[in-house]
């Protein structure tokens, strides 16, 4: 047998070389080796005695020194055995043991002392965990009398380990101190005594009611953007053949909205009334941007609802497959109660006062079946491209024959300012992530409840990473604390970008967000085609959050008025149907009960496209 082969020698063209299929194992050459070869070739018939190879004659140094240490501890723990078991017997969180000065015994030149009796003080000792054993902290009090060095000398390091100090161990360093307990209302009013109310304001409707052109031109006349920027957007805008679009292009920034002339993102801007601090979110119309429209609704306290009073367009708006029911629906279910109806482009109808009655009467009745109060809307009549009724009232005789009522300004300076959960536990939605300057990470969102401050230590949840707030701005103005109601960019440090996502939560560690797969929930159906059954699929949009989920279990159908339930475990709901219902998600989601937090309570489940349902969370499970 031969490991090593002459491969010198091989001929490969006269012999059939297949050693592949053998590497690895041992073969009988069947080549003749030389002389010089056969000494570096290995012999496993000669078995060699590894003992012969071992000299027994000298005694080797480690192995003395071995012995000798050894022998110590053997001696060691013959002398300091009384002191052993009489520590031992005193429990690690009775009251704390006194140590007293580290002077160890000499055990191989004398006798060793016999131990005192420990001194017990009435306080829980501290004690650093050093290689998985708790071991006390020896840290003396000298208004102690002192103890045996032998007891000391066995009570520091019952397992010979030298023991670490705790502020130099790594993994007890704690970068980040939690934030201590504010006087938030006192802060709240100290910060905003005399100041207007905020209020976040969203703008929805139909594709083509003109909700980007009518903002954008009430910015304009506000002050908020130059005459030289308009001009700019009047120039570029007529190139490319949409000088109508100059006021949209506002509010409307990027290539691809402007190019196409549909807004696909919500866009955000800022005001003032008389009474109010207002920031603007314009939200899109296109059915195809339904979720980032949720997204808008979900952040917003009050809302514009514009319809085009334009022949034919309002009704293809409304009716035929339109987004305008859509959208009213789904900030009203969202929480929004007060509206203003903005009845734009009145002036291709010559600011005919039959057709907005006919409008407000059909808007009317629809709004009052989904929930709205009729003292809680207003509509004005507008036009976005002429400014007529935005800002200041209207000159035009046709409408001022008719037309007493509020300016669209006026409208949203008339809004209440909703009750803040100021006093609650911190929660701030994530809606938006992006790199900050440095190693900093901004996150975008509004504060539900509670407040926050720069310098705070806060857990994002649901992974439960720790980060420092390093600033806060509101509306691209730099501020220290920041209050529930408040549309924020927090600029976090200690964290990375890859731990935030849209849909976390930003909370205390003192009062930790609800982490969860499962929850139920009372639900209301719309008017969908297929009844809902145990395990429906649908994608639940909750905060700007869009999770898949089903509807794991059918608990009951109760009246959508009165809440009576009607029937326990049904079958199947059907439209226009509510009932209580156990949801599953397929991620850990943060959630809370509307009892406890009305502005994390609401949800919208969407199927193929429409919206199925909507509910408010009263269990999680």
């Amino acid at each position: 047998m031969s490991r090593h082969r002459n491969i010198r020698n091989i001929c490969y063209e006269d012999e059939d070389y297949q050693y592949e299929d053998i590497y690895g194992h041992s073969v009988d050459d069947d080549y003749g080796t030389s002389p010089s070869v056969e000494q570096f070739i290995y012999d496993r018939s000669s078995q060699q005695v590894l003992s012969g190879f071992i000299q027994t004659n000298e005694q080797i140094k480690e192995e003395e020194e071995e012995l000798c240490r050894g022998t110590v501890q053997v001696e060691l723990s013959k002398a300091t055995a009384p002191v052993e078991e009489k520590v031992l017997q005193i429990p690690l969180k009775s009251p704390s043991i006194e140590f007293g000065a580290p002077k160890a015994p000499s055990v191989i030149s004398g006798p060793v002392p016999r131990p005192t009796t420990a001194k017990i003080v009435p306080a829980t000792p501290k004690a650093t965990i050093v290689s998985g054993f708790l071991v006390p902290s020896a840290t003396p009090d000298k208004s102690l009398s002192p103890v045996s060095s032998a007891e000391t000398s066995r009570s520091e390091s019952p397992t010979n380990i030298p023991v670490v100090p705790e502020e130099k161990t790594a993994e007890h360093q704690t970068p980040l101190k939690p934030t201590k307990k504010k006087d938030v209302m006192s802060l709240y009013e100290k910060e905003r005594s005399g100041a207007k109310d905020r209020l976040n304001l969203v703008v929805i409707g139909h594709v083509d009611a003109g909700k980007s052109t009518m903002m954008g031109h009430l910015l304009y006349e506000l002050g908020e953007v130059s005459q030289k920027i308009l001009h700019k957007y009047e120039t570029e805008s007529k190139k490319l053949g949409k000088q109508s679009f100059a006021y949209a292009w506002i509010l409307d920034e990027s290539m691809e909205e402007r190019s196409r002339g549909v807004t696909m993102d919500v866009a955000q801007s800022s005001f003032e009334t008389a009474t109010k601090n207002i920031t603007l979110l314009d939200a899109p119309g296109h059915k195809d941007f339904i979720p980032r429209m949720i997204l808008g609704a979900a952040q917003a306290d009050v809302a514009v609802l514009v319809v085009d009073a334009t022949k034919g367009e309002f009704e293809t708006g409304f009716e035929s497959g339109g987004q305008t029911q859509e959208h009213a629906l789904l900030i009203r279910t969202l929480g929004v109660s007060q509206l203003v109806v903005s009845i734009n482009k009145m002036d291709t109808c010559d600011w005919s006062e039959e057709r907005f009655i006919d409008i407000k009467k059909r808007m009317a009745t629809f709004l009052k079946q989904i929930g709205f109060k009729e003292d809680e809307i207003k509509y004005i009549p507008v036009s976005g491209l002429s400014g007529v009724n935005l800002t200041r009232k209207p000159a035009e005789p046709c409408l001022t024959s008719w037309y007493k009522g509020l300016t669209l300004l006026e409208a949203i300076d008339a809004f209440r300012a909703p009750e803040r959960g100021i006093s609650k536990p911190l929660r701030l939605c994530v809606t938006d992530v992006y790199k900050g300057s440095g190693s900093s990470l901004n996150v975008g969102g509004r504060i539900e409840s509670g407040m926050i401050a720069t310098g705070d230590v806060v857990q994002i949840m649901p992974l439960g990473e720790s980060a420092s707030v390093k600033s806060i701005s509101v509306n691209s103005v730099s501020i220290t604390t920041a209050f529930a109601g408040d549309p924020v960019v927090v600029t976090l440090t200690g964290i990375d970008v890859s731990k935030v996502g849209m849909g976390n939560v930003i909370c205390h560690s003192s009062s930790l967000v609800n982490v969860t797969t499962r929850f139920e929930a009372r639900i209301v159906l719309f008017g969908i085609e297929l009844p809902v059954i145990p395990g429906f699929p649908f994608e639940l949009h909750y905060q700007g959050h869009t999770e898949p989920a089903i509807f794991k279990k059918l608990i009951a159908q109760v009246h959508k008025g009165t809440g009576e339930v009607l029937r326990k475990k049904p079958r199947v709901l059907t439209k226009n149907s509510s009932g209580i219902i156990e949801i599953e998600v397929n991620r850990p989601i943060c959630i809370e009960t509307y009892g406890d937090f009305r502005e994390l309570g609401r949800f919208v489940c969407r199927s193929s496209g429409q919206t199925v349902a909507a509910g408010l969370v009263t269990k999680v499970l």
